[in-house]
């Protein structure tokens, strides 16, 4: 079974498969975009690779009530939010539910989008490709939020690609246009956790995500 060593691995798969779609070495037709925190590694690796500047893409998973871990939906910079009609169904999420969990998950991507703005400013997206960059894709809620981001910041085309997706998940990215293509490094039939196909899946700190940031900003 073909598994990622690590995000440094999947940066550098992705990085292949992304050489023929971008002007290499042009900062100004294309920006990388990694969703922190375990994309901005994988995003850091492609932007080396590609010669291209990177940023972030901030958005927040809503979890359900209960499970968390259970996406309906996710929230992102700019007011956008992205739900999952059938999954609130199934799941039971009434409207006051998802105003509760919206209001604690956007305070937090406040945080964070204060703290990734200290040390990078945000590159102006408009007319250029926005590569979305993350390190797995389950449900695709977050890349289909950052990806409508990216468009809502005025990016030309929208690409999202993963070190490991969900076939369905990629599909749907493109089929209802939140992206003009998705690829991911492996795509397995049984996609199960994300974690699964990488050898070392240790979670990305904070201060890791800032430092990267710091780097591409050359201060």
């Amino acid at each position: 079974m073909d598994v990622l060593r690590d995000r440094d691995d999947a940066g550098a798969r992705l990085t292949w498969l992304l050489s023929p779609l971008v002007a290499q070495g042009d900062p100004t037709s294309a920006v990388v975009l990694g969703l922190p925190r375990g994309g901005v590694p994988v995003g850091a690796a492609i932007a080396r690779g590609l010669g291209l500047p990177l940023d972030v893409v901030v958005v927040r998973k809503l979890g359900a009530p209960g499970n968390p871990e259970y996406g309906f939906g996710a929230v992102g910079e700019g007011g956008i939010r992205v739900l999952d009609e059938a999954a609130m169904g199934m799941l039971g999420v009434t409207d006051g539910d998802v105003a509760a969990i919206e209001a604690r998950e956007r305070a937090e991507l406040e945080r964070r989008v204060a703290a990734y703005r200290e040390v990078r400013p945000r590159v102006p997206l408009a007319g250029r490709t926005a590569i979305v960059v993350d390190d797995g894709i389950a449900t695709g809620g977050s890349a289909r939020a950052a990806a409508l981001v990216a468009r809502a910041g005025g990016a030309s085309r929208v690409i999202v690609a993963a070190g490991v997706a969900a076939p369905d998940s990629l599909h749907a990215l493109m089929k209802d246009g939140a992206a003009d293509l998705a690829l991911a490094a492996l795509i397995p039939d049984e996609m199960l956790a994300v974690g699964r196909w990488y050898l070392d899946f240790t979670q990305t700190p904070e201060d890791r995500v800032i430092a990267l940031l710091r780097e591409a900003a050359g201060s």
